[in-house]
C-alpha cells in the first residue's frame, strides 16, 4: 500500500456560533471565534490518499488529477469565502475545524475513489498551533 499526500492552501472567514444562542452564550462557549463580524484563517489542507501502484502508469493516482479533484470540489468553494454563508457543504454546520475536515472528506471521497485511489486521511491546519485530522 502506497500513501500520497497533497498539500493545498486556502483563506476563508467563519464564525463559530449557534443561531439559537445569544451573543453572550456564544462568547462563553466559542470565545473570540464567535465574533459577530467574522474572522479568518490561512488554512493548510493535507489530503492523503492510498492505493496500489498501477502497472499501467506507475502511480497510485496522477497528481494532476488529484489536484483537479481537490480544487473542483473543495478549494474553489472555500478560498476567499465565508464558510458560514457561501460554502454549500458547510450549510447548517457550526464552522469548526472538526466539521470542516469531515465535510471536506465527504466532498472528496467519491471523486478520489472514481480516480482509482482511496482517501486515507485529511488534515486541516487552521493555525500554526491547531490542526484536525480525520480518517473517515
Amino acid at each position: 500500500m502506497i500513501y500520497l499526500t497533497r498539500r493545498e492552501r486556502f483563506s476563508a472567514a467563519h464564525r463559530m456560533y449557534r443561531h439559537e444562542w445569544t451573543d453572550e452564550q456564544n462568547l462563553e462557549i466559542f470565545g473570540k471565534c464567535s465574533n459577530p463580524n467574522w474572522h479568518g484563517h490561512n488554512y493548510e489542507l493535507f489530503i492523503t490518499v492510498k492505493g496500489e501502484i498501477s502497472e499501467d502508469h506507475g502511480c497510485v493516482i496522477n497528481m494532476d488529477i488529484l489536484k483537479e479533484i481537490i480544487h473542483k470540489n473543495v478549494i474553489n468553494k472555500l478560498d476567499h469565502k465565508n464558510m458560514n454563508l457561501e460554502v454549500d457543504f458547510m450549510k447548517g454546520k457550526i464552522a469548526t475545524t472538526e466539521n470542516l475536515v469531515t465535510a471536506i472528506w465527504n466532498e472528496l471521497k467519491g471523486p478520489v475513489e472514481e480516480a482509482g485511489a482511496s482517501l486515507h486521511c485529511i488534515r486541516v491546519k487552521e493555525t500554526e498551533n491547531n490542526s484536525v485530522e480525520y480518517y473517515g
